[in-house]
């Protein structure tokens, strides 16, 4: 067998093993939305669920599952960057740094089970939050972040050099290069991470059960005080969310329609998760071209 016999084989084995991979994929996205968009209307958007009755939507759940998601990242954006800049643009090999990555690499490894449970015992047991928005959130940035610290570092990283060079030429401080040359150049990395990592969130259930909890108040959208167990923006209240009600309605069966609802809820979820995905990439590419001029 020759060279380009051989080379030919290999590359329709690699485009056979691409394929499949996109099929599957493809097969199981499209096969949730035609089971679930049908379901999905206005109605069950905004309305509160049923318990024991047919009928009911996915409203507090959704809006569970957006305000988790904004104090997870006002709680984990900031370290992340921190922690990147440090370890890109500060650290020397060292025996700390290295304690440090290692640390990293095994958080970002460990199942979401298991930080939920850790989350159990530590903010809702021993800190005393109980089952609240700020118990998951505090959950979800122990679960997330390893994955933002390590995507602000690569994306710093991949700055070349020679930029870093030109600001300290020109007199500008170290702290003024990487605030000022090197961090609006890894901006787009930074933020597709940040959209890609708000997606995993997003989608996120086993460490909300234990920290989160698996049912939510009745709320009253005239209430701002975020101390309210009854308001919408209340930090230690229970808040069921969009990915905890689709195992609950599955794994309970006291919902009538509970097979509509959990189809619905599960579309909307994925199309939620496309959005982020598809956002990544467009602004990633959007701001770029911006900074670049390309």
């Amino acid at each position: 067998m020759n060279a380009k016999r051989s080379d030919k084989i290999a590359t329709a084995v690699l485009y056979g093993i691409s394929g499949l991979i996109v099929f599957v994929l493809a097969a199981m996205i499209l096969f949730i939305l035609f089971r679930g968009v049908p379901h999905i209307s206005w109605h069950f958007l905004t309305s509160p669920a049923q318990n024991y009755q047919a009928g009911g939507g996915i409203g507090f759940q959704l809006w569970n599952s957006f305000y988790l998601l904004l104090i997870t990242m006002i709680i984990s954006l900031p370290i992340s960057l921190g922690a990147g800049i440090y370890l890109s643009e500060y650290s020397r090999k060292n025996f700390l740094t290295d304690i440090v990555r290692t640390s990293i690499e095994i958080l970002s490894s460990l199942p979401s089970v298991v930080v939920g449970l850790f989350g159990f015992l530590i903010f809702v047991v021993q800190i005393g939050w109980g089952f609240s928005i700020f118990s998951g959130a505090m959950a979800l940035t122990v679960f997330n972040l390893p994955l933002m610290t390590r995507n602000v570092e690569e994306s710093l990283r991949s700055v070349p050099f020679t930029q870093r060079e030109a600001g300290l030429s020109l007199g500008l401080s170290r702290w003024e290069t990487v605030l000022h040359v090197v961090i609006p150049e890894a901006l787009p990395g930074i933020l597709t991470g940040v959209i890609l990592s708000s997606g995993r969130i997003f989608g996120e259930a086993a460490a909300l059960i234990f920290t989160a909890g698996v049912s939510s108040p009745v709320l009253n959208f005239s209430d701002w005080n975020p101390l309210s167990n009854t308001s919408p923006i209340g930090l230690f209240r229970q808040a069921e969310t969009l990915a905890v009600h689709i195992w609950k309605v599955n794994s309970e069966g006291t919902v009538p329609d509970g097979a509509a609802v959990s189809a619905g809820a599960s579309a909307v979820l994925i199309i939620a998760v496309l959005i982020f995905n598809f956002s990544a990439r467009y602004l990633g590419k959007k701001i770029h071209s911006k900074i670049t001029s390309a």
